[in-house]
C-alpha cells in the first residue's frame, strides 16, 4: 500500500496536492483498494465552488458507490480528462496510480487556511491502522 509524502489527507480518504493556488484531488491507495475495482467516476461540479466536506462527485466500483468530499474549499476547475468517460474513459487509474495519473479533479482554492485541519501522512497512516 502507498502513502505519499507530499499530499495531505482527510478522514473520508480523499487526498490533496498543492500547487501554488490550485490543487489536485484524489482518493487515497487505501480507499481505492477497499472500494475495489473502479468502474465509473461522475463529476458534475465543474465550474462550481465547493465548501470544505460538501460531496463534490462520486465514484462506482463493482461492490458501491461512494462520494467524493472536498478536503478544502475551491473552485473546482478540471475534472481528470482520463477518468471522464467522454473522453479518456480509463477509471482504473484510480486503481492503478492513485496518487498520479489517477487524480479526479483540479482546484483553485479559496480558504488557505483549511489545510490546516489536513492530516500529514503519519496521522492519516496511524489513522488507517498501516
Amino acid at each position: 500500500m502507498q502513502f505519499a509524502e507530499n499530499v495531505k489527507y482527510t478522514k473520508e480518504h480523499e487526498w490533496i496536492r498543492i500547487e501554488g493556488n490550485q490543487a489536485y484531488i484524489g482518493i487515497s491507495d487505501f480507499a481505492q483498494s477497499e472500494l475495489g475495482d473502479i468502474v465509473y467516476v461522475e463529476v458534475d461540479t465543474v465550474g462550481e465552488t465547493v465548501a470544505k466536506d460538501e460531496i463534490f462527485g462520486t465514484v462506482e466500483a463493482v461492490k458501491t458507490t461512494s462520494d467524493l468530499y472536498m478536503p478544502v474549499s475551491g473552485t473546482i476547475l478540471e475534472f481528470n480528462p482520463d477518468l471522464d468517460e467522454k473522453v479518456g474513459n480509463d477509471p482504473t487509474l484510480i486503481n492503478t496510480d492513485p496518487f498520479g495519473k489517477g487524480w479526479i479533479v483540479k482546484i483553485e482554492l479559496t480558504n488557505l487556511s483549511e489545510l490546516d485541519q489536513l492530516l500529514d501522512v503519519a496521522t492519516y497512516t496511524n489513522l488507517v491502522g498501516k
